[in-house]
Parts: structure tokens; sequence; C-alpha cells
């Protein structure tokens, strides 16, 4: 059996050419939402299609207040593109570009607070 440069050249080179995809990647990012001034870096990535999970312990840290500002912020932006938000524990949140939605368990509490909301909801 002969191991021509010719026979090794032929297994490595694929016979036929790879198609690159057309299609943009989604990537995970965690990102740190250090000061105000990151939503907008924040936001580009989303609109890039990526899905963040932003610590946000280093802004609350500096200014609570931040925090709720920059969370109403990322809200309303994420809804109007129409992906989801939702809170992953005490120091992140998750974040997602449509249509990629965060599963939410249901729990009886959960259940028992948003029969609450809609009952109020029709009595005003």
């Amino acid at each position: 059996m002969s191991d021509s440069a010719e026979d090794r050249t032929a297994l490595e080179t694929p016979s036929a050419p790879v198609a690159e995809t057309a299609e943009p990647q989604t990537y995970l990012k965690a990102l740190p939402l250090r000061d105000i001034t990151d939503l907008e870096g924040i936001k580009n990535e989303l609109k890039s299609g990526h899905i963040l999970v932003i610590r946000i312990t280093p802004l609350a840290k500096k200014s609570l207040e931040d925090v709720k500002k920059a969370i109403n912020e990322l809200c309303d932006f994420v809804a109007s593109l129409g992906g989801d938000i939702a809170r992953l524990g005490e120091e992140r949140v998750v974040i997602t570009p449509a249509p990629i939605k965060i599963w939410r368990k249901t729990t009886p509490e959960t259940q028992t607070a948003m029969q609450q909301q809609s009952s109020e909801a029709t009595v005003t």
C-alpha cells in the first residue's frame, strides 16, 4: 500500500466545496451591566439576535434606582422587538430576541397571583 502525497491530499481535501451559511449565528452571551450607558451595547446585541444573560450586580452596588430604570428600559425595548425577558435569580436577567420565548413554570402561587391581577383589572 503506497502512501503518496497525492493520496494524502485527496483524503484531506473535500471533493465538494463546503457551503457557507448565509444566516447570522445566534450566540448566548453573558454581559455585565456596570453603568446605565451599557444599555446601548446590550440593545445592539439583542438586535443582532443574540441571547443575553445580564449580570446586574455591578450596577446594583452603585445605584438601585439606576437598576430599576435600566430594567424598565430593557423591558420596553424587548417588548418592542417581540423578545422576552426574565429574572434569573437575584443577580441576573436573561433576554431573548424574537421568536425565542422563556419558559416559566407555573406554580400554584403564580396562578393565584395571576388570577388576582386579572380580577382586579376587570373590577376597575
